[in-house]
């Protein structure tokens, strides 16, 4: 499992191929293409939980904080994909998702331990 916390290019992979699934998933609902993207979810809290294990020594509260926001952005876009899939209004969900995900992302670029 090395690889998996050698550099964080794997964990920034899965979480790019996970947005373009999720705004293909937004334009047009797909089974597979959500199925798809769940997959990735799982890839992320992976590759994501390992860099925490790793790197959390250096500052564990922001740390803890990206991972909190991390799983959050995951739920919501997850949230956001169901309700649109059941017909329900998702403008708030897709608004906070987008808002913890920017979040989550500065957060990440601003933590030292990116190689």
């Amino acid at each position: 499992m090395d690889f998996l916390t050698s550099s964080t290019h794997v964990h920034i992979t899965t979480w790019v191929v996970a947005l373009i699934l999720f705004f293909i998933a937004l334009k047009k609902p797909s089974t597979g293409v959500h199925m798809g993207l769940r997959l990735f979810y799982v890839l992320i809290l992976i590759t994501g939980f390992m860099l925490f294990v790793t790197f959390d020594s250096l500052n564990p509260m922001l740390y803890g904080i990206k991972m909190l926001a991390g799983i959050i952005a995951i739920g919501l876009m997850e949230m956001t994909l169901v309700r649109k899939k059941k017909n329900k209004s998702n403008g708030g969900v897709f608004a906070g998702a987008l808002v913890v995900l920017l979040i989550t992302i500065i957060l990440g670029f601003a933590l030292p331990g990116i190689a």
